[in-house]
């Protein structure tokens, strides 16, 4: 027998800052970023999914953005711990999943992705959930899209 479970995309405020100070640091001391090293831009945050179960299958998305915009969601590597490392480009994942609604679409509208790279994201998710308690994930927010705008998680199932 399996269950669905949903999980949400949190914030993760702490790290969000932590990487913006890095960047504002290198521009204050007029310095260059690491080689390989992967800033945080200012439309981008820090988001965390935190898995409860290791055992997991993709089912699907729910991206819900609430008005005209695009969403890219990037995934980690890495457990990160940015006290000690920088992100690096080589750290996140392909494909990305980029979710969107267009300006003409009416309000109940589904949003729309690229369906074959966002499942095939998924499914790299759920394969990183076996080993993995947390996930970190790149998200940036463009074409008026804004952290206030859009409501995201990710639904498995699991087997019992």
């Amino acid at each position: 027998m399996s269950t669905e479970l949903e999980l949400s995309f949190r914030p993760d405020n702490e790290l969000t800052e932590m990487m913006r100070l890095r960047v504002q640091s290198l521009q204050q001391r007029g310095q260059k970023r690491q080689d390989g090293e992967r800033l945080l831009r200012p439309n981008e945050a820090v988001y965390r999914l935190d898995f409860s179960k290791q055992s997991l299958r993709f089912s699907h998305w729910a991206v819900r953005l609430a008005q005209a915009g695009r969403l890219t969601i990037t995934a980690t590597s890495q457990l990160w711990t940015p006290d000690l490392t920088h992100l690096m480009t080589r750290q996140l994942l392909e494909p990305a999943g980029v979710f969107w609604r267009a300006p003409g679409d009416a309000n109940d509208a589904s949003v729309q992705c690229y369906e074959a790279d966002a499942h095939e994201f998924g499914e790299r998710i759920a394969e990183l959930a076996k080993v993995r308690k947390v996930m970190y994930f790149l998200f940036a927010f463009a074409e008026g899209c804004s952290p206030e705008t859009v409501d995201s998680s990710i639904n498995f199932t699991v087997d019992s």
